[in-house]
């Protein structure tokens, strides 16, 4: 992975992590930077590029300014790359209902032992009734 950051510098390093504020885990990371230096023979500003071995960096977020894929992931160390794992694989595929079968299931009514029991409900005129006793035993303010 490529990494550019704000004081123009690059990283580049194998991809190890990263979380919800950008900061990155870079392995075996390198650093690029162009200095711009002043010939002594010509006298003319030249730019040559440095590099440096930095090893494993995090790098915090927000100093992030581009991501690039630099190469595609390598096999693992030891030989080809690692077999499946147990799993199997199928299509993603939404299952098939016929209309008859789906109108005739639709919704019809509340289902035995889910919610309140049948009378547990309070009927409409239980909304203009006495409170109970607890709240008419609180003292009021006055």
């Amino acid at each position: 992975m490529r990494v550019t950051i704000q004081d123009a510098r690059t990283l580049v390093g194998t991809f190890m992590a990263f979380d919800k504020h950008m900061n990155l885990v870079l392995g075996d990371c390198e650093e690029h930077r162009k200095i711009k230096a002043k010939n002594v023979e010509t006298g003319k500003m030249e730019e040559r590029e440095e590099k440096r071995f930095l090893g494993l960096v995090l790098l915090r977020g927000e100093n992030v300014v581009s991501l690039q894929v630099e190469t595609v992931p390598r096999a693992p160390k030891g030989g080809a790359a690692a077999a499946g794992g147990p799993g199997n694989s199928k299509a993603a595929t939404r299952p098939t209902v016929s209309v008859s079968a789906a109108l005739s299931v639709g919704l019809s009514g509340p289902v035995r032992g889910i919610g309140p029991a049948l009378g547990a409900m309070p009927g409409p005129g239980a909304i203009n009734a006495r409170p109970p006793a607890i709240l008419s035993a609180i003292p009021t303010q006055r």
